[in-house]
């Protein structure tokens, strides 16, 4: 086994030991009069352990259909990606995706990426056990902004993975950031390897999103709790409601907080109030056309190469180039 840590968390805590940019988001958010939190503060150590749980539900369909996608077409992804690149995972790997990208394309090295150290660090241990002999350099970072690699890797040739349609939680203009961003990190001649998920029945939708035995109500919720326990909150979170909701507009499914009654609480010694029925937008998963996905990736300096879908049409991975820049038109 072959793990080696890298010291380059770009987490900033004051001397308290909060995380300024958690609570300035909070403070911001709850703010608004559409009161808002990125989804990026979903995934604390809970959160991440949680959303592990949601990934194994009956009705959560992505990881299913993106696994399909990834055991199937191994040979593709040897021949269009080849052997001996570093594979950038922005977000801590999976235990059962990421292997088998790894397996089929013999990659030279391997660097998670996860603003959530300690579930980075366990996914990161558990890859180089199942893989002896693969440098493995986790780093902890937020990855929406340009992340310096380690040095080990600085003159490998590059592919960014990118699965389970995370790009969805981000609206238009922050999705092509951070595109751009991991094109930065990335760098010259690098790939990228995308999931996205595709619009379909709002039914089926929904119920990926507010799951029967209300796993993903805890996921939403423990964003209330993670704000009581970090950021001197007083959230009632008993008084909180997970609502999920398909807006066609948008073409995304959108993940609320619904106060059950009027409340009042405290963050960071700020008062707020919310009266019954308003919410707190935690998620946004945007869903995709063939055509708005390309058109993203264009926007984010990527060219689409390849697109590949599961069995059943639900959802798709797509292989990237590293674009060129060029002036007009």
């Amino acid at each position: 086994m072959d793990l080696q840590k890298n010291g380059l968390a770009l987490v900033d805590l004051d001397k308290e030991g909060v995380d300024k940019a958690f609570r300035a988001d909070v403070l911001a958010g709850l703010a608004q009069p559409q009161k808002a939190i990125p989804a990026r503060w979903l995934y604390d150590d809970a959160g991440s352990e949680l959303f592990e749980d949601i990934t194994q539900l009956p009705e959560y369909y992505p990881t299913r259909a993106e696994t399909e996608i990834l055991r199937e077409q191994g040979d593709e992804f040897r021949e269009l990606i080849g052997a001996g690149r570093a594979v950038v995972e922005f977000g801590s790997g999976s235990s059962l995706k990421t292997p088998l990208l790894l397996r089929a394309i013999e990659p030279a090295a391997y660097v998670p990426l996860d603003i959530s150290g300690a579930f980075l660090r366990a996914a990161a241990a558990d890859l180089a056990a199942k893989f002896p002999g693969l440098p493995v350099y986790p780093v902890e970072a937020d990855f929406m902004r340009e992340v310096a690699l380690p040095d080990a890797v600085a003159d490998m040739p590059k592919l960014g993975f990118f699965p389970g349609s995370t790009i969805g939680n981000m609206v238009p203009r922050t999705a092509v950031d951070l595109l751009r961003s991991m094109r930065a990190t990335l760098g010259a001649g690098s790939q990228l390897l995308i999931g996205m998920d595709l619009i379909k029945d709002a039914q089926v939708l929904e119920a990926a999103y507010d799951d029967a035995a209300g796993v993903t109500a805890e996921f939403n919720l423990n964003l209330a709790r993670r704000i009581n326990r970090e950021l001197a909150g007083t959230i009632p979170t008993d008084k909180l409601r997970h609502r999920a909701r398909w807006n066609d507009t948008f073409a995304r499914v959108e993940m609320h907080l619904e106060a059950l009654e009027p409340i009042e609480f405290e963050v960071s010694g700020r008062d707020f109030a919310m009266g019954e029925g308003e919410t707190i937008h935690t998620e946004n998963s945007h869903k995709f056309s063939h055509r708005s996905q390309h058109t993203l990736l264009l926007a984010g300096g990527w060219t689409p190469k390849r697109r590949w879908l599961d069995s059943q049409g639900r959802f798709s991975l797509i292989l990237a180039d590293w674009t060129v820049p060029r002036g007009a038109p």
